[in-house]
Formats: structure tokens, C-alpha cells, sequence
């Protein structure tokens, strides 16, 4: 499964909240290493669990085997029960954190963002939730790139969709995968 996927998000988010520790440093992933063999006597590497995570890079998908002892660690039998309990409990709720609508906004419109470590982007609105990247900086986003976006959220990883760069072919891409958007402004 791709990890970037909502249900991998709320497995992190609930792993985070049941150990009551974000996961940010390699002593975290030591921690939480420790923390499923303490639980299911079950081996996970603090390196898989960085790759999950996105504090390092490595596989874009996650292998099931991985997602099935989470889900075990966090009391469950298997990940499809994991995934099931999430899809019945309404986890859909209002954003109340800063944002900003792509349907808010009108053409030629700037959308500013940063993200960790020293991350910064412009993007100018084209309408239609699609963007142009003006201005990159630290960035694997550079000037002329276009995507498609709806929400932008402060606090949260930014995801784009349709991300064209030069002649490639559209890819889905996220943004700020550890930690969020730090800086969210609409000129």
C-alpha cells in the first residue's frame, strides 16, 4: 500500500497518540521499535518504521506485513480490521486549523508556503484547483512545475496531484511529509 495513503496517516496518528510521542528523531523509532516487540513480541525495525514515517527515504509502498503488526500493536487482529474500524467511526471532520480553499481563490492569486528544514514555494493559482510553481527554493519543486491541489492546511503535509515536471508524466506528490506546511499565506 502506498504510504502516503489516509489509512496509513491514521495508523501514524494513532501509533503517536498510543505511545503519547510524535515520531521525529532516530530515538523515537528506537522507542517505538522497542515499544511493538514490548507489546507483540514481534520484530519492526527502527528503519522501517522511518521509511513509513518519511524521515528517510525509501519505498513508496508499504509492505502488508509491516501494516499488519501496527495494527496488532495498536490492538487490532489485522490491518483489514484496522482499516475497517477507521471507516465506521466518522472520522471526517471540519479543518479548524488555518487553511486556504483553491476554491477561494481567484486567478493569478499566490498561495506562499514553507515547509522543514528551509523549504519555501510560490504557487500562482491557474483556476480549477491547478497550480504553477513561481518560485522554489530548497525544493524538489522548481519554477514551472504544475499540480492540482483543493486544500491547503497549516500544520499538515500538503499533497499534490497531477504533478508535471518538464516532460515527465504526472505523478501524485506530498509535501512537508514531516511536520506540515510551516508557513501558509495568500497574497
Amino acid at each position: 500500500m502506498n504510504k502516503t495513503s489516509p489509512e496509513i496517516a491514521e495508523l501514524k496518528k494513532q501509533i503517536e497518540a498510543s505511545v503519547k510521542r510524535k515520531m521525529k528523531t532516530p530515538t523515537d523509532f528506537i522507542f517505538l521499535s522497542g515499544a511493538v516487540w514490548d507489546h507483540t513480541h514481534e520484530t519492526m525495525s527502527p528503519t522501517t518504521l522511518k521509511r513509513l514515517w518519511g524521515y528517510i527515504e525509501g519505498a513508496d509502498k508499504t509492505r502488508n506485513s509491516t501494516l499488519e503488526i501496527l495494527s496488532r500493536f495498536l490492538g487490532f487482529t489485522n490491518w483489514e480490521e484496522f482499516v475497517e474500524s477507521i471507516s465506521q467511526e466518522g472520522n471526517s471532520d471540519e479543518v479548524l486549523s488555518p487553511h486556504i480553499k483553491a476554491s477561494e481563490l481567484k486567478k493569478g492569486d499566490l498561495v506562499k508556503v514553507s515547509w522543514r528544514p528551509n523549504r519555501r514555494c510560490t504557487f500562482r493559482y491557474l483556476g480549477k484547483e491547478q497550480f504553477v510553481v513561481e518560485e522554489a527554493e530548497n525544493s524538489k519543486l522548481k519554477v514551472g512545475d504544475t499540480f492540482c491541489c483543493s486544500l491547503f492546511i497549516l500544520g499538515e503535509p500538503l499533497y499534490l496531484s497531477r504533478l508535471v515536471q518538464g516532460n515527465n508524466s504526472p505523478i501524485d506528490f506530498v509535501v512537508g511529509n514531516k511536520g506540515g506546511l510551516c508557513e501558509l499565506k495568500r497574497d
